[in-house]
């Protein structure tokens, strides 16, 4: 297996594979890792090779146990007030305990520096990988991962065509409850482990479950619970009155 020790970016969300993540970056020990970015100080950048021409990695982790956002002072949300500080502030004094041990590597294909010394990026999930280690010696936290195969399972083509007739079904109830006329913009794909992404992002979900489909064995795994978490969701929709709005493709924006 490859392994690379990249820069870590804990999250209170999961990243997907394909998923579009927008990020709005204040704190200190994440303004450090965007510079090192933007610098190409990834750790499997060649010395020698054209910054532009390198992908600006990192690695995305849901947390289990902790704070997205460092703690501050009493009544102080100012950033730099905060009475935690370091790389690992609010994840405690082992910080690979207070995260899942699979992620996904993300692409910051855009990092905008603001006047004010935050930051403004967009990036996208491109790979699984399993957290070996966390290092917080650093201005930020870096993992050592190993990237995860994408294997596909038995009957994944046929479970993927159930698994977008289920998505459907559960966008029309979706939009039934919202009252509002379904809209998708574009055709959906076909592809067995797009399908299981693009569904395993774009349901509502809470973090344990959209987790579970991420670290799934192979793609047919995570694509049948998927079969069995929309007919679930399906039904729920029908006694609710309203359920919040999803974007295929897009995650809130974080406020780190």
């Amino acid at each position: 297996m490859t392994t690379a020790r990249l820069p870590l970016f804990p999250l209170n969300s999961v990243l997907f594979p394909g998923l579009v993540l927008p990020l709005n970056i204040f704190e200190e020990r994440y303004r450090a890792m965007m510079r090192d970015l933007l610098k190409g100080a990834d750790s499997g950048d060649d010395a020698s090779s054209s910054p532009e021409d390198e992908p600006r990695r990192f690695v995305v982790v849901a947390i289990r146990d902790g704070r997205e956002v460092a703690t501050t002072a009493p009544g102080m949300p100012d950033s730099t007030t905060m009475a935690e500080r370091g790389p690992a502030a609010g994840f405690g004094p082992d910080p690979v305990q207070a995260f899942h041990r699979v992620g996904c590597i993300a692409d910051a294909a855009t990092i905008r520096e603001r006047e004010d010394g935050s930051y403004e990026v967009l990036a996208t999930g491109t790979t699984r990988v399993k957290i070996l280690s966390v290092d917080a010696s650093g201005p930020y936290l870096t993992a050592e991962v190993e990237e995860l195969p994408e294997e596909p399972g038995d009957d994944a083509g046929a479970l993927a065509e159930g698994v977008l007739r289920a998505f459907r079904s559960y966008q029309k109830r979706l939009a039934g409850a919202r009252e509002r006329s379904l809209t998708t913009g574009a055709e959906l794909p076909d592809e067995p482990s797009v399908v299981s992404y693009l569904v395993a992002a774009a349901t509502v979900l809470d973090i344990p479950a959209k987790q579970r489909l991420l670290q799934a064995p192979d793609i047919a795994t995570r694509l049948r619970e998927e079969l069995k978490l929309l007919r679930a969701e399906t039904a729920v929709i029908r006694h609710l009155p309203s359920l919040p709005a999803v974007d295929l493709t897009r995650a809130p924006t974080s406020p780190n």
